[in-house]
C-alpha cells in the first residue's frame, strides 16, 4: 500500500512575502513550498482465487459474481506489527499537522522556513520504521506459523515476501508547483497560461486551508461545549482531557500555520484562545462556575462560526456533514 504525501522544495518565486500589496495567495505561494510522503506499506489482505470463491460461495448457495472473499495474510495485533504501524501514523499525523493542503492529490503546502526541521524529523522516522521492521523480522516466522494455522488450505507460502525492508518505507520529496523555465523559451504563452493555472490553484488553496481551520475549530469547540454543558438536566457529563488539549493544540497549531486570510476567522480562534488560556481540565470538573462560564463562551464562538460559515455559500458545501 502507498500513502502520497507531498513537500515541496523552495522555488524562486517572484512575489514578495514583505509586499503589503500581495495578495493571500500570493503570499501563500511565495511562502511555502509543495511537500509530498509516501509510506509503502504491505498489503496485509489478498482477494481469493476464483475457484476458492466459488467455492465460498457455494458456502451459501451464492452466486460467485456475487460474492467477493478475501484472506488475512499476518496478524496486524502483533505488538511487532504494531510497532511498526505506530510509526507510519506518526510519520502521516506529523505531515498532516505541519502543512496546509493543496489542490494536488498527495501534496500538501509546507512553509519553506519548516523545510529544514521536516526533513530532520522524517529522516528520525524513518530510521525508527526501520528498527521496527528489524523487529517485526526477528517476529515473522512466527506469524507465518500462525496464519498457516488460521487458514487452513488458503496459507500459500508464495503470498509472504522475504525480504521485508523491500516492503516497508518512508520517502518525501518537495516537487515543484511552478511551470519550468525552460517553457518560457519554448512557447511563452503556454508558460504563462501555466502561471495562471498555478495561481488559481494557490487561490483555492487559500481556501481549503480556511474551510480546513473552520471545521476543525467547529469540531473541537462544539465537542468540548457539549461536555461541559451536560445532559440539559443539570448533570454534567464526564470528559476525557483531550476535549480541551485536542482544542489548544489546534490553537497553537493554527498560530503555527495561519495564512492571516480572514480577519473574522483570526478573530474567532483569538477569542477560542482566550477563553481555554490557561484553563486545566481538572479545573473544568471541579469547579462549577468556571465549567458553566466556558461553555457559555464556548457557545458564542460556536454560533458565531455558525455564521461565518453559512456567510460563504462554497464553504457551506464543502462542509462535512454532523
Amino acid at each position: 500500500m502507498s500513502i502520497s504525501m507531498q513537500t515541496q522544495p523552495v522555488d524562486s518565486q517572484p512575489v514578495s512575502t514583505t509586499n503589503p500589496m500581495a495578495s493571500v495567495s500570493e503570499r501563500l505561494q511565495a511562502e511555502t513550498t509543495a511537500v509530498r510522503l509516501r509510506i509503502h506499506w504491505p498489503s496485509v489482505r489478498k482477494t481469493l482465487s476464483s475457484d476458492q470463491t466459488r467455492q465460498a460461495a457455494g458456502t451459501f448457495d451464492a452466486d460467485s459474481k456475487s460474492v467477493s472473499a478475501s484472506k488475512k495474510l499476518l496478524d496486524t495485533s502483533h505488538p511487532a506489527f504494531r510497532a511498526a504501524t505506530a510509526v507510519r501514523k506518526q510519520a502521516a499525523d506529523h505531515w498532516k499537522a505541519n502543512t496546509l493542503p493543496y489542490t494536488e492529490p498527495g501534496m500538501r503546502l509546507i512553509k519553506r522556513v519548516d523545510v529544514p526541521t521536516f526533513d530532520v524529523f522524517m529522516t528520525s522516522v524513518r530510521a525508527e520504521l526501520n528498527e521496527a521492521v528489524e523487529q517485526l523480522e526477528l517476529h515473522f516466522d512466527e506469524l507465518i506459523d500462525q496464519a498457516r494455522e488460521r487458514l487452513g488450505d488458503l496459507f500459500d507460502p508464495a503470498d509472504y515476501e522475504v525480504n521485508l525492508h523491500r516492503l516497508f518505507g518512508i520517502e518525501w520529496d518537495y516537487p515543484s508547483c511552478n511551470p519550468p523555465e525552460y517553457l518560457l523559451q519554448v512557447s511563452p504563452q503556454l508558460y504563462y497560461s501555466e502561471c495562471s493555472r498555478v495561481q488559481r490553484r494557490f487561490d483555492e488553496a487559500v481556501k481549503l486551508a480556511e474551510q480546513a481551520f473552520a471545521d476543525e475549530l467547529e469540531q473541537l469547540v462544539t465537542h468540548l461545549g457539549e461536555r461541559l454543558r451536560g445532559d440539559g438536566e443539570g448533570s454534567p457529563k464526564v470528559f476525557r482531557d483531550t476535549a480541551v488539549t485536542n482544542l489548544t493544540e489546534f490553537l497553537d497549531r493554527f498560530q503555527r500555520l495561519n495564512i492571516r486570510s480572514d480577519n473574522q476567522l483570526d478573530r474567532l480562534v483569538a477569542d477560542a484562545r482566550r477563553i481555554v488560556g490557561g484553563v486545566m481540565p481538572q479545573q473544568l470538573r471541579e469547579q462549577s462556575e468556571m465549567r458553566q462560564r466556558v461553555a457559555n463562551e464556548l457557545s458564542r464562538v460556536e454560533a458565531s462560526l455558525e455564521g461565518w460559515m453559512t456567510e460563504r455559500p462554497r464553504r457551506s458545501i464543502l462542509r462535512r456533514s454532523r
